[in-house]
């Protein structure tokens, strides 16, 4: 490690694993059930990071006016997600994830995930990819107030026994560059997940990488390269 950089978070959608089918699906089966009409992929694809709370939310708007409807859209969502099959063709990694994630653990820097999905959610994923073990800091939609507050940030950080300076945030969402920059840590934005590159600019990104592998550079050279190399995506 160098550059006193020594934790690194990652968001789990859209970062990690690409689950927006399957997001999609449970979304369409909970609005139907519901005797809504289906949301739209963007719709859908603009809310992932969030917690399923907002997310529902943001998708309904005034189809679920009260607290009752929205709670009732949640708990069909929850029932239509768990329909799907749970494998790894469900959640696929993106290319080079392994590979990044396996080095940086290597390499000595603590790795945690903050993601909106619920505690129970984000073990399936680790686990069906066998990467649980590389992550020592885990918060999620279960432990606090959702992305793009800091909480969960701040509660990561302080499990990990490190300062802002020392944490950087790789995520694809406007929320997770807005939560990076709130609790002052470093802000990575990755090109293949569900935000376009200029929200992930508007939102406060540091950096914008296009594959995992240039993720490595930037992580050894600390905060200093991540804030230098947005001179390059501003």
């Amino acid at each position: 490690m160098s550059g006193g950089l020594r934790f690194i978070v990652f968001d789990c959608d859209g970062t990690l694993v690409d689950s927006l089918a399957r997001i999609h699906i449970a979304m369409e089966g909970a609005f139907l059930r519901e005797g809504l009409e289906a949301p739209a992929l963007s719709a859908v694809k603009a809310v992932i990071g969030l917690n399923l709370e907002d997310a529902v939310a943001r998708v309904a708007g005034e189809r679920a006016p009260d607290a009752a409807a929205r709670a009732r859209l949640c708990e069909a969502y929850r029932a239509c997600y768990g329909a799907v099959p749970t494998d790894r063709a469900a959640w696929p990694l993106y290319p080079g994830a392994r590979e990044v994630v396996e080095t940086l653990h290597a390499e000595g820097f603590a790795l945690g995930v903050a993601t909106g999905k619920s505690r129970r959610g984000l073990a399936r994923v680790l686990e069906e990819h066998a990467l649980a073990d590389r992550f020592s800091v885990l918060l999620t939609a279960d432990d606090g107030p959702g992305k793009p507050h800091p909480f969960i940030l701040e509660d990561a950080m302080s499990e990990a026994g490190v300062a802002p300076h020392e944490t950087v945030v790789i995520g694809d969402t406007s929320f997770d560059m807005e939560m990076a920059r709130a609790a002052g840590a470093g802000a990575i934005g990755v090109g293949w997940g569900y935000h376009s590159e200029s929200e992930l600019r508007a939102a406060g990104a540091h950096a914008l990488v296009q594959a995992f592998p240039e993720i490595l550079p930037l992580a050894r050279g600390g905060r200093s390269v991540i804030e230098g190399a947005g001179s390059a995506v501003r």
